[in-house]
């Protein structure tokens, strides 16, 4: 069988940086940069402007990613959209980042399948997974995978919404894996989810057992509640397994691959918390030269956050051929995966 590797890594942040300060002096949301810092890590993060769309950011990602593979966009045999703020209800944003791309017209037009994936922050650990098994199969050469978030227009600016809202920005992060018949590539990979607690971490905008499912008023205008427009988490029980699914979910890999943590030269975690990313790190004995972080910079950007860092660590130099990568994430759902890849 053949295997599959990233050909090339792309990423994408709007220019308009937001710090912490800005959140409490420009958007009125009552907080501090002490108080988000101790318990996020996260100092900044970007916002894209009024008219932009997920899609657009995942574009400008998947461009970067596709000419780092040394291809064209009509070399793309799928696409693979990880998002959990997709530009509409529906269509998913893969059909939307298909058409931007040139694959529906004129000589490069492939009509490439597009699939989105709403597993939330680890939807690209998800992607990765199935992107591997579809190049494995040989059912195509190279697959698109993006992780694209525009979480701005969807936060509670607000004292009622400060803990959710502080924490998540905007970006997009895409790779292209591709096949290979040279011995590296996309060792493992493995999913999970934990149903039991989806309520735990949720933005339940609308509701199918609903009739409407958004409630309305007599000229037809929808009313949503606070509590069902905005995201909402129970802090603590999300800290509590994500410690726990990532620590094991690398455990796991490292035992499947006949590794240790010492094999591993570089770990990409899922940037939600410096908090959570610390604690898994002292709990294994992760050297912090061995770590790489953006949360600082960006934010939680959800599905985009593992792209972001393998494109910067890769155009850094930090990122080497020849190097073992262990990617984890944990989100909503609950979800989680773990990666490990020789690139």
């Amino acid at each position: 069988m053949r295997n599959a590797y990233i050909s090339g890594t792309g990423s994408y942040v709007p220019e308009n940086v937001v710090t912490n300060d800005d959140l409490n002096a420009i958007y009125g949301l009552e907080t501090d940069d002490a108080w988000i810092q101790k318990r996020t890590g996260i100092k900044a993060r970007r916002y894209a402007d009024v008219g932009v769309r997920t899609s657009d950011l995942a574009l400008i990602a998947s461009r970067h990613a596709i000419e780092a593979a040394g291809l064209q966009p009509s070399d793309i045999g799928m696409i693979l959209f990880a998002s959990l703020s997709q530009d509409h209800v529906f269509p998913g944003g893969g059909c939307y980042l298909q058409e931007k791309l040139g694959l529906c017209e004129g000589a490069g037009a492939t009509f490439a399948p597009a699939m989105d994936i709403r597993t939330q922050c680890s939807g690209f650990v998800y992607g990765l997974g199935t992107a591997a098994a579809m190049v494995q199969s040989g059912a195509v050469e190279h697959v698109l995978l993006v992780g694209a978030e525009l979480h701005s227009a969807g936060l509670d600016l607000t004292k009622r919404g400060r803990t959710v809202a502080a924490l998540f920005g905007d970006g997009a992060g895409a790779v292209v894996v591709s096949a290979t018949d040279e011995d590296r590539g996309i060792r493992y990979w493995k999913c999970g989810a934990d149903g039991r607690h989806a309520d735990q971490l949720a933005q339940k905008i609308w509701d199918t057992a609903q009739r409407p499912f958004i409630p309305t008023d007599a000229e037809g205008n929808g009313i949503v509640k606070p509590e069902m427009l905005w995201a909402n988490m129970n802090g603590r029980l999300v800290f509590k397994n994500a410690v726990e699914r990532m620590s094991f979910g690398l455990i796991a890999a490292c035992q499947d691959q006949g590794i240790t943590g010492e094999d591993i030269d570089l770990y990409c975690f899922h940037q939600a918390n410096m908090r959570i990313n610390q604690y898994v790190a002292q709990t294994l004995g992760i050297p912090e030269e061995k770590l790489v972080h953006n949360i600082d910079r960006y934010g939680n950007t959800t599905a985009a956050t593992i792209p972001l860092l393998l494109d910067e660590a890769a155009r850094d130099g930090t990122l080497k051929p020849g190097m073992k990568v262990a990617c984890v994430a944990f989100g909503s759902g609950f979800t989680w995966g773990a990666a490990i890849i020789d690139w």
